[in-house]
């Protein structure tokens, strides 16, 4: 028979503490026979008695009183292993975010997190560097940026201009430097989609269209680029939902459909699986994912 030496042992302090059976179940929050169950059991484990039983009071035996130092170590040192494990479950796991994550998105994130009992901290970084992160171990895992069709999520994206447009896709081949004279209208990257799989097709697209080198072009920041958009007709490559929060009309691209993949790496695999299966439909809102993508 296996002992539960650790509840064994809380019912054997609890009980010579209080004076009785009965009271020291009460004070081990167990009912008075499961209480009784684990000391006896626990002296079949050591071969003798713990307790008196020919009075009315629970009275150590000699044996019981050589005992209680050792159990009374042992439940105290129970007591603060739950505890650590307690502090452990509320550290935060880091995680490495897109920058395009808005802070309304990340806290709906962080809140849908809380009730499940994960506790997230951000850290907002541009693609290379989240997955650098990981490696260094400055976070447990990150949001990285991977082609779409191997993503878990996956972002549409198209180009957005200021002010009223037609409907329908905007062909790269309609930006053709003529000769009007009019100043060269260019595409602009953000930093999240400086990636080979979105960047390296586009520079294709438009060496393909006969569009010059420099009419797409990797900006700074997203600052950078919508500050560009906002003062020419020039466009900028980003999601509907960047389009609508920055007050620009969006359509998607007449050459080429692109999107941003995403997937989860982590140190721990088992941190990448918690954060997939039980957070799947929260991250896909934070990175403004398609659903069932």
């Amino acid at each position: 028979m296996v002992v539960d030496l650790i509840g064994s042992c809380r019912a054997f302090v609890s009980v010579s503490e209080a004076g009785t059976f009965t009271a020291g179940a009460a004070i081990a929050r167990i009912p008075q026979p499961v209480a009784s169950r684990r000391i006896a059991a626990l002296e079949r484990h050591f071969g003798e008695r713990l307790f008196d039983r020919t009075t009315r009071r629970a009275r150590l035996t000699p044996f019981g009183r050589d005992m209680l130092p050792s159990a009374k170590r042992l439940v105290t040192l129970a007591d603060a292993m739950e505890h650590d494990a307690r502090r452990a479950k509320l550290r935060p796991l880091r995680l490495a975010v897109p920058e395009t994550c808005t802070t309304r998105e990340l806290a709906e994130l962080d809140a849908a997190a809380r009730a499940l009992d994960v506790f997230l901290e951000f850290r907002q970084a541009p693609p290379r560097e989240r997955a650098e992160l990981v490696r260094t171990q400055e976070v447990r895992a990150a949001l990285t940026a991977v082609p779409s069709e191997e993503g878990a999520w996956k972002v549409t994206l198209g180009l957005a201009s200021g002010g009223r447009q037609r409907a329908g896709a905007i062909h790269l081949e309609t930006l053709r430097v003529g000769r009007s004279g009019r100043p060269p209208r260019r595409v602009w990257i953000q930093p999240e989609d400086d990636v080979p799989h979105l960047r390296d097709r586009l520079f294709r697209v438009r060496d393909s269209v006969g569009l010059r080198p420099a009419q797409v072009a990797v900006a700074d920041s997203l600052t950078a680029a919508a500050a560009a958009v906002f003062g020419s007709a020039d466009l900028l490559l980003c999601s509907a939902a960047q389009a609508t929060e920055l007050g620009l009309e969006w359509r998607p691209v007449g050459e080429i459909q692109l999107a941003r993949g995403f997937d989860i790496t982590a140190g721990l695999g088992e941190d990448a699986q918690r954060l997939r299966a039980r957070l799947w439909p929260d991250i896909a809102r934070c990175l403004g994912a398609e659903e069932g993508s």
